[in-house]
């Protein structure tokens, strides 16, 4: 016998309510923020959960009144991958190209919505930042980290093949060279040594990490929103063109940023010797 229409209301709204749960989302001066809340399978990504963030960023992208983001996680892991125990199905079950669809799809489609936000986007990772999390973390345009977090390549220990934009993300940031010492060995990588190689912006205490996200945040909430997105897209584009590509992008972005109110304030706050007051338009 099916649900009654009322049924099936109340059992959607129960599992809406659910998910606002594993992920909880709220917006505080400017700035929205996703926090991962699966402490107990520290925080390892179901395909729900990643649906959420990837519609909260689109979300972010499309809200004027957004103008940063924060991705975050309760308890002692930032992100442990995605969940692998969640509904996957067996080897035997599998027909050719249902894996590439479900890595199209899943977990590059996840980071591929923080690299295409259009706010700045900060990772302020808690905790363990393994597999899928640890991309999740190295996508977002900045990122702070407690003490006693760490990084973990973990796809070799499983005998697999990093996915989740890791094998495009890492060697831009390191190298190629350290980006396969990372993913060849799998070894954890403690926060303070992922800062030396340039895969964290800033270590601080673990008590200090909300705190100094929000400051981050707030600080890029009060800029030229505009100019800040153009100059993401800039940076990113940059990692995958030649010099007259680049050059002609940079032109184009600052002549698409001209027209904006922010670019007007900021150019007549020089002129005027005070400071810029930006709206984000």
């Amino acid at each position: 016998m099916t649900d009654s229409p009322r049924e099936a209301v109340e059992g959607t709204a129960e599992s809406v309510d659910s998910l606002d749960s594993l992920v909880l989302h709220a917006t505080d001066n400017g700035v929205s923020w996703i926090t991962l809340n699966r402490p107990e399978a520290m925080n390892a990504v179901t395909g729900d959960q990643r649906e959420r963030m990837i519609s909260l960023l689109a979300d972010a992208s499309a809200d004027p009144s957004v103008r940063a983001v924060v991705i975050t996680a309760t308890g002692k892991g930032f992100c442990a991958g995605a969940d692998l125990r969640s509904g996957s199905a067996g080897a035997a079950e599998r027909v050719a190209g249902d894996v590439a669809r479900t890595i199209r799809l899943g977990a590059q489609r996840l980071i591929g919505a923080v690299l295409d936000c259009e706010k700045p986007v900060i990772a302020a990772v808690n905790g363990t930042a393994a597999g899928l999390g640890a991309h999740l973390a190295l996508a977002c345009d900045l990122v702070l980290a407690a003490e006693s977090a760490k990084f973990i390549e973990v796809f070799v220990r499983r005998g697999l093949v990093p996915d989740g934009g890791g094998a495009y993300l890492l060697p831009r940031l390191i190298g190629p060279q350290r980006a396969k010492e990372l993913m060849f060995f799998g070894d954890s990588l403690p926060a303070t040594e992922a800062h030396r190689m340039g895969l964290v912006n800033r270590v601080v205490p673990a008590e200090e990490l909300a705190d100094t996200a929000r400051a981050w945040a707030e600080r890029l909430a009060s800029g030229p929103t505009r100019a800040l997105a153009l100059t993401k897209q800039l940076v990113n584009a940059s990692l995958d063109s030649d010099r007259a590509g680049a050059f002609a992008a940079e032109a184009t972005a600052q002549e698409i940023n001209m027209t904006t109110a922010d670019a007007n304030e900021g150019v007549a706050s020089f002129v005027e010797r005070r400071t810029p007051k930006y709206r984000g338009l």
